[in-house]
């Protein structure tokens, strides 16, 4: 049925994971709707679930069966890894849930699609992404003081902002975004196929293309305790058994920058990330999630971004207001094998492996 990503000799990936803005804007393939019947499943998957007195985080693939919807979480699946990576099902309808509800019937979804690792090392395993309206970092202890004295904002403190995203991957197979409630303007949410930047690059600057195949230093800023001083090396681009993956934050190129004693990187490196960035940005393609939308992206051949975005006026939902998605970082059991020095960041590259995620201490 798809066409598999895979590395010819010549370097060029094919496949169905490679495509533009344009074509798959009109693709229906990645397009997925609850009908009445999945909706009265989930329903009662939900009301079986308030009666265990269970917390939503203690649950099991056990306690939310959803039978009825195993085939169309196949499709997605099938889908994300091994068709164009992206996947959007709609219709669920957030307003009627109260915030308890909305969030075990999300992981419940989450876990019948594959495996919640950890978000933090914390053990957080949902994220709510919405404007904190403060300094994160500096409720988290993840300062990190920049080389000329300036403070550098982690990654994280930047989702929790209301401000732009630049594109990158998140640590973890496929993330999952549920729309609660969408801001009055901005927040637009941008997806780019990583194989397509590839080939663009190696089309027009192969020389910058194997800059990204080599190992460039990362600081685990605002993840790991103690990782506003510790640093990995990963390359942007990595291929094993035929099968292409990136893994890309600008963010945590910058941090490992400011770190003593990790070695400066060329212009040619910059360089190399300013072509991606412009790229993907040139590629990508944009859409609005609406509440109820769920939005799954596989972080091996997708980056993502979003715009900023201004909450005052924002839509209204059950009372609140602001825009709010909820998280989830999820391992496949249908994933790909990853290269042996990808270790580093996920720890068990072998394929279906319960892998990435934050670890704990």
């Amino acid at each position: 049925m798809y066409a598999r990503c895979r590395m010819p000799l010549h370097n060029s990936i094919e496949g169905d994971c490679v495509w533009t803005g344009d074509a798959i804007a009109d693709h229906n393939r990645w397009r997925y709707d609850l009908d009445a019947d999945s909706l009265a499943e989930v329903e009662n998957a939900l009301a079986g679930f308030r009666k265990s007195g269970m917390a939503w985080r203690d649950m099991t693939v056990a306690d939310f069966t959803l039978p009825g919807l195993a085939a169309l979480l196949e499709d997605v699946a099938e889908e994300l890894e091994n068709g164009s990576g992206l996947a959007r099902i709609g219709g669920l309808p957030v307003e009627k849930y109260t915030d308890d509800d909305l969030r075990a019937l999300w992981y419940g979804l989450g876990l019948n699609l594959g495996r919640p690792v950890y978000q933090d090392c914390q053990g957080l395993l949902m994220r709510e992404i919405q404007d904190k309206r403060e300094d994160t970092d500096a409720r988290m202890g993840h300062q990190l003081t920049a080389k000329d004295g300036r403070s550098f904002t982690s990654s994280k403190a930047r989702t929790l902002s209301s401000g732009p995203l630049r594109f990158h991957t998140d640590r973890c197979d496929v993330v999952g975004l549920l729309c609660v409630r969408q801001a009055a303007a901005g927040g637009i949410s941008q997806v780019a196929s990583a194989p397509a930047v590839h080939n663009a690059i190696l089309d027009r600057h192969p020389d910058l293309l194997e800059l990204l195949y080599q190992p460039l230093h990362r600081s685990r800023l605002g993840e790991e305790h103690g990782g506003e001083t510790e640093t990995y090396v990963l390359p942007v681009f990595g291929v094993r058994d035929g099968r292409f993956t990136s893994h890309y934050s600008r963010t945590y190129v910058e941090a490992a920058q400011e770190v003593t004693g990790v070695p400066a990187m060329t212009p040619e490196h910059w360089r190399a990330l300013d072509v991606l960035h412009d790229t993907a940005t040139e590629l990508c393609f944009e859409m609005r999630l609406q509440p109820g939308d769920m939005q799954f992206l596989n972080n091996h051949v997708v980056y993502h971004a979003r715009t900023a975005f201004e909450d005052t006026g924002g839509e209204d939902s059950g009372g609140k207001s602001g825009r709010l998605l909820l998280r989830l970082w999820l391992a496949m059991a249908n994933s790909r094998a990853l290269p042996d020095d990808h270790a580093v960041l996920w720890r068990d590259v072998s394929a279906g492996a319960l892998r990435g995620g934050i670890s704990q201490p």
